[in-house]
């Protein structure tokens, strides 16, 4: 029997596309992704409107869509990063080159999967320090902390509670705040 192997892409195919294309390249692979859900927008504009008001003059707050290469098969669009002033020099015009500090990725049905496996394996072998997993449907955070190369969870909220990041030291959301 013969295999046929889909051709990997990478960051120079992912730059042909059209800008504004719905895609992401994960591993290699063009993976296509859906405009969010308005509930999806309101929970990020909540995020990114807790982020700013607190990181003033600390660094950069960019929601999406904003393009982050990370290595030569991966491409993607977080939801919301956050660069410290130190490291601004990793956004280019046409992207963000390397690992921001911290990363937030809100669930939806067609990224879950990429955004709990693929995705946070790449972040934390790149060293993206910060990662945090929002769930709408069951109206959680997870917070994961990269240490020595390896995401520990270092915070959860579920339907109540708060979450305290170690990024951005003294920054806290509850669950109220995020969800309302």
């Amino acid at each position: 029997m013969i295999t046929v192997k889909e051709k990997k892409h990478n960051i120079k195919d992912y730059k042909l596309l059209p800008e504004g294309a719905p895609y992401q390249l994960i591993e290699g692979e063009l993976i296509m992704t859906p405009a969010p859900s308005p509930r999806h927008q309101i929970i990020l504009g909540n995020i990114v409107e807790k982020v700013r008001q607190f990181t003033k003059g600390l660094g950069i707050t960019i929601f999406s869509p904003v393009d982050v290469y990370l290595g030569q098969e991966d491409a993607y669009q977080p939801d919301m990063v956050f660069i410290t002033k130190q490291r601004q020099e990793i956004i280019k015009d046409d992207g963000i080159y390397g690992p921001p500090d911290l990363v937030i990725e809100i669930l939806s049905p067609s990224t879950a999967y990429y955004d709990i496996r693929k995705k946070f394996r790449v972040y934390e072998r790149y060293g993206v320090q910060e990662y945090w997993i929002v769930d709408p449907e069951t109206n959680s955070i997870e917070l994961y902390t990269n240490k020595e190369g390896h995401f520990s969870l270092t915070g959860k909220a579920e339907g109540e509670g708060e979450i305290e990041s170690s990024v951005l030291k003294g920054l806290k959301l509850t669950i109220e705040d995020i969800f309302v």
